[in-house]
């Protein structure tokens, strides 16, 4: 395991919540041997934590139950809820946080020994068999022909999700103070002419840097901002009104709108567990 300066990290802001703890990453879970091809293992999580940036040289899975997980990767912040991992692929640079109350699962899976291997941050849709195999694999008492049914057949349903949603950190200098600001405070309400005054910086400019950088106009990077804070905030079991209100939405029916457009659901439907996503 290595651990790199923060500042080595260079993926935008990580706004950090009171309260919130600080952990150490595992290189990899207790018993792995020389010879293993996945391990898994379970946490539960009771107050918001924060893993520095670090890396490993298995592939890792992380998904979660009752909260969600967020992780800086490659310049990207990934927003998973319950229902969908992330894979990180081994050697990565990644940082991570995770909501309170939460039951975090992560499965490490041998580079050499993985006939599944996705080279990029991939969202993986955790169907219930595969989630049922991987917490499975996490017994201790395993016999060696039980756990290499159970790896064999992992390898069969693990794909990716069709609904990857990952938000681009802007790499432009110009603007990165801006988008830092953002991420610290997703309900901040300037215009695009108040930015450009604040930063001496002219909408025009603005606008091209955001789409140039992040592939989004400014006012579509900040609206997806915001939905990832959202998911955050519902998680932890906040109602659809204080939610939009934490955001400095005009009303409910506003957030929800901006909601379905980007995670094509709404609200509701994302928290019960009936989003057709």
């Amino acid at each position: 395991m290595t651990y790199p300066p923060a500042s080595a990290f260079g993926l935008g802001a990580w706004p950090r919540e009171p309260g919130t703890a600080l952990a150490q990453a595992s290189a990899l879970p207790s018993g792995a041997t020389s010879s293993f091809v996945i391990l898994s293992e379970t946490h539960a999580i009771d107050v918001s934590t924060e893993w520095e940036p670090h890396f490993h040289d298995a592939h890792e899975l992380l998904w979660a139950r009752e909260g969600t997980l967020t992780a800086q990767i490659e310049g990207q912040i990934f927003t998973v809820s319950e229902g969908y991992g992330l894979w990180i692929p081994a050697r990565k640079l990644h940082g991570g946080r995770l909501t309170a109350r939460i039951k975090l699962f992560s499965a490490f899976f041998a580079p050499e020994r993985s006939s599944a291997s996705f080279r990029n941050p991939t969202v993986i849709t955790m169907e219930p068999l595969l989630e049922s195999l991987l917490v499975h694999l996490s017994q201790k008492n395993l016999d060696e022909a039980a756990r290499a049914r159970a790896e064999s057949v992992v390898f069969d349903v693990l794909k990716p999700s069709e609904n990857e949603f990952a938000l681009r950190l802007p790499d432009d200098p110009r603007i990165s103070a801006m988008a830092d600001q953002l991420l610290a405070d997703p309900a901040d309400q300037r215009s695009l002419d108040q930015w450009a005054v604040d930063s001496g910086i002219s909408t025009r400019t603005i606008t091209r840097a955001f789409r140039e950088s992040t592939g989004l106009s400014f006012a579509q990077w900040r609206q997806a901002v915001k939905i990832h804070r959202a998911l955050e905030l519902l998680a932890s079991g906040e109602s659809v009104q204080d939610v939009s209100d934490l955001l400095g939405y005009a009303q409910p029916s506003t957030f929800i709108d901006a909601f379905r457009r980007i995670m094509g659901c709404t609200p509701g439907a994302f928290t019960s567990g009936n989003a057709d996503i």
